[in-house]
């Protein structure tokens, strides 16, 4: 760890391009260098003890893509120039002591996705127009905001994680944002927010965080909160909130942490785990509930109600019992006839088809322009090879470099990889994130079939963990990021696309990295796009070393083998080599697991420290659930994703004394 003060002349040549300084001791002003370095892109000064004025001491920065000041003691206000930043995607300058107010100037950074101002003084309104922006993550918790609640942000469509929690906003909440389809995480509490909840939050289905605790919100919980089926926390106490649980709560089958204590409630708890294992302090201060909690009186079914559900039964089975005599005889009619055509089809042709590749109006002259640029897929421009395609690095006549990955084709395996090729575009086509390689297009043809990705001159995870060089330029921090990365790619997958997607060969060979280490997960050649109520049964595909133990005896993959893998490449981050011996020697013998957790990191690397270090450890902990032999123990990589964007990372025993026991 440094400390002291920031070098001085740190940009003075005027080619600054990336600082990163976090985590550290360093004090004092940002440098006077810094003001005037308009060649910065990123810059990583998150954890210091660094002073100023901020809107005195930094300039204005037009490639600046990425800046993190949190966790210092800087002052001042937030300047209008950030909305002149064309390229900036994240901002984050929380935990210090900026005052004013958000400048509605802000909105006009339009590639912001990152807004984090938590946890400072500032005050006044909420700009409304925050809503025009294409923000992911907007935090301003823990300040002193004092307006409603703009309608507007039910227009941020991509919006994961909304955090307001512990200002002075008031009014109701708008209904508008149970538009926010994408929410995950989504925090009102200590606020004096009043009036009903609405119903339209039900319309979160991606929902996994609820806390609208410590208002002043009043009235019945409406009926639709029951279709959060994602809803893992639920935190309504400290409220007014009158008339009995609604039913439908029994639908929330991801719940497992609730707290609905000091309202006006009543009647029976939902038939849940979370409902009848919470505790009385989550439960008490209530007007009179009762329900299968051993804390609480049992509740009677009336005469009435039972003779109700009788009456309900009784008319209900002789129509299922119909319904489910149509769908198997039309089973019977339809699909002998599908399987009877389709074997009667002729095997596709091979035929020459493009997709439009980098602005390419004509695919012959894009597919063209390859095969020169590759001279003919040329072995000097091979970048990677497998058993199925190649991999070659070529500059177009435009001067952009792509990535080309050839498909091989024999006589042995030629239809096998068609298939994967296929799958591959597919899969690649639906898909559209920030953490999964860009695909441009490809090429079906008889003698060369190809498709076209962005090219990453970071390489892959593996490459860069195997050479000591590189694998000591990948810090601490750096890993975690590309931890978060590949979750994110993989919950993206699972649980935002449609039909969802399994990518089923997750491995650090097909971790692709930029020049800033940012994630890219690629080679989608094993990916299944799972299609409801069809079976998903297929050969085994994937990588051994990364697969799913069940995989050995059962070949109907689920989005738990992704689980799976995710938790070996995590710990391959860890540890800076395949874990397979640490996991062999763990599932053998107790005795691993005394073994000290400092031990198994990357010795290469200096030891983590505070943060960092919790942080790890929070993360190994969540890696060993993902490898659970159990498939349905694993968690989901929603639940992945959510506790490593905002769990709260604390060690019981300082980092060198944690041991791999501690971990399970």
């Amino acid at each position: 760890m440094f400390s002291g003060f920031l070098p001085p002349n740190m940009c003075l040549a005027g080619q600054l391009k990336f600082l990163g300084a976090d985590y550290n001791n360093f004090t004092g002003p940002v440098p006077k260098s810094l003001k005037n370095c308009t060649t910065l892109v990123k810059v990583r000064l998150k954890g210091n003890q660094l002073t100023g004025n901020i809107s005195e001491d930094l300039g204005l920065y037009p490639s600046l893509d990425y800046i993190d000041l949190s966790y210092n003691k800087f002052c001042g206000e937030i300047s209008e120039n950030w909305g002149k930043l064309e390229n900036l995607t994240s901002l984050k300058i929380s935990n210090n002591q900026i005052s004013g107010s958000i400048p509605i100037e802000i909105a006009n950074a339009t590639q912001l996705q990152e807004l984090d101002l938590s946890s400072n003084e500032l005050a006044g309104e909420i700009p409304k127009e925050l809503g025009k922006m294409p923000l992911w993550v907007l935090k301003l918790n823990n300040n002193k905001l004092s307006s409603n609640i703009p309608k507007e942000l039910g227009m941020l469509s991509n919006l994961e994680q909304l955090n307001l929690a512990a200002n002075h906003l008031h009014g109701s909440i708008p209904e508008e944002i149970g538009q926010c389809s994408r929410l995950i995480f989504l925090n009102l509490s200590c606020n004096t927010l009043s009036n009903n909840v609405p119903f339209q939050i039900g319309n979160l289905g991606t929902l996994q965080s609820l806390d609208l605790s410590d208002n002043m919100l009043s009235g019945e919980l409406p009926n639709k909160l029951g279709s959060l089926l994602s809803l893992e926390m639920l935190n309504i106490s400290h409220n007014e909130l009158s008339g009995s649980i609604p039913t439908t709560f029994s639908q929330m089958v991801s719940l497992t942490t609730v707290d609905i204590s000091n309202n006006l409630l009543e009647g029976p708890l939902p038939n849940t785990r979370a409902f009848a294992r919470a505790s009385i302090e989550l439960l008490q201060n209530n007007k009179g509930l009762c329900g299968s909690n051993a804390v609480l009186n049992s509740c009677h079914l009336t005469s009435k109600g039972k003779h109700i559900k009788r009456t309900v039964l009784l008319i209900m089975a002789p129509i299922l019992s119909t319904v489910l005599l149509v769908c198997v005889i039309l089973c019977m009619i339809y699909f002998p006839r599908r399987k009877h055509k389709n074997r009667d089809e002729p095997l596709e042709a091979v035929s020459e088809s493009f997709m439009p590749i980098l602005g390419y109006a004509d695919g012959k002259m894009a597919y063209q322009s390859i095969i020169d640029a590759t001279k003919e897929f040329n072995s000097n421009y091979c970048i990677g090879s497998g058993g199925s395609a190649n991999v070659y690095k070529a500059e177009l006549p435009t001067g952009q470099v792509v990535a080309v990955k050839k498909l091989n084709l024999s006589e042995d395996d030629g239809m096998i990889n068609i298939r994967a090729f296929k799958s591959e575009i597919n899969a690649l086509a639906q898909v559209r994130h920030r953490n999964i390689v860009r695909f441009y297009g490809y090429c079906f043809h008889p003698i060369h079939s190809f498709l076209v990705y962005e090219f990453l001159e970071g390489g892959s995870l593996a490459k860069l963990l195997s050479n000591e060089a590189t694998a000591a330029e990948l810090d601490w921090v750096k890993r975690v990021d590309v931890i978060k990365g590949v979750a994110n790619a993989l919950y993206y997958m699972h649980h935002e696309c449609f039909p969802p997607i399994l990518h089923r060969d997750i491995s650090s060979n097909n971790i692709l990295l930029d020049y800033d280490y940012t994630v890219r997960v690629s080679d989608f050649g094993a990916a299944r796009i799972v299609k409801p109520n069809s079976s998903n049964w297929t050969s085994f595909v994937g990588t051994f070393g990364y697969s799913a133990p069940e995989l050995a005896y059962m070949l109907e993959p689920n989005e738990k083998c992704d689980v799976y893998s995710f938790g070996v490449v995590i710990w391959e981050v860890i540890m800076g080599r395949h874990p397979g011996d640490l996991i062999s020697s763990i599932s053998a013998s107790s005795s691993a697991l005394q073994i000290l957790f400092k031990d198994v990191v990357d010795q290469r690397l200096p030891p983590p420290t505070d943060e960092v270090a919790e942080e790890l450890v929070s993360i190994a902990r969540l890696a060993f659930a993902c490898l659970d032999a159990s498939p349905g123990s694993r968690p989901t990589m929603q639940l992945v994703s959510h506790k490593l964007s905002n769990g709260k990372h604390s060690l019981s025993r300082p980092f060198d004394r944690v041991e791999l026991a501690e971990l399970l």
